[in-house]
């Protein structure tokens, strides 16, 4: 249901953009790098996460990792990670398929400056196998994004291992 809810959303708001399935998993950042035939970082992955009773997603480039006082910071308190089976019950999208796009419930989306590095990104698309390539200005406006920052700085830590 999740991809089919990706669908409907960029039919109604945006149909020029087609989602991309592809026959390979993308559910992690690397994979959906080599999928799309992109960098890491031009991997827009989704994040959902809980300040207090918030709950919200942040949408960074797929090297960055979140840097703990720029978003407490940022968010008025400590983020945490949901689980996988509250990020599916939230979102509507499995865990690799997460996105801001045709979303089971309204959440607050934020969109870190990280992603302004590139012109065009890739998010996921609610399924493991499916993605879009959109601009990073237009993504944020379909979504109602406020601009944030609160990833680390690139550098040698980018290449790390991200929370997905």
């Amino acid at each position: 249901m999740s991809l089919q809810s990706v669908k409907a959303f960029f039919a109604e708001h945006a149909p020029d953009i087609e989602v991309i399935e592809t026959s390979t998993s993308s559910a992690t950042v690397a994979l959906a790098a080599e999928a799309h035939g992109v960098e890491p970082g031009q991997i827009a992955k989704t994040i959902c996460l809980r300040v207090g009773e918030r709950v919200m997603l942040v949408v960074a480039r797929g090297d960055a990792r979140i840097d703990n006082r720029k978003s407490r910071d940022a968010f008025g308190g400590k983020p945490r990670m949901l689980d996988a089976g509250q990020v599916a019950e939230i979102t509507g999208h499995p865990v690799g398929g997460v996105c801001p796009f045709g979303l089971a419930s309204p959440l607050q989306v934020y969109c870190d400056l990280s992603l302004r590095a590139y012109d065009e990104v890739v998010p996921a698309a609610g399924a493991t196998n499916a993605a879009v390539k959109i601009g990073v200005e237009r993504m944020a406006r379909l979504v109602g994004a406020e601009w944030c920052d609160i990833c680390q700085d690139a550098g040698p830590a980018a290449d790390a291992p991200t929370a997905e």
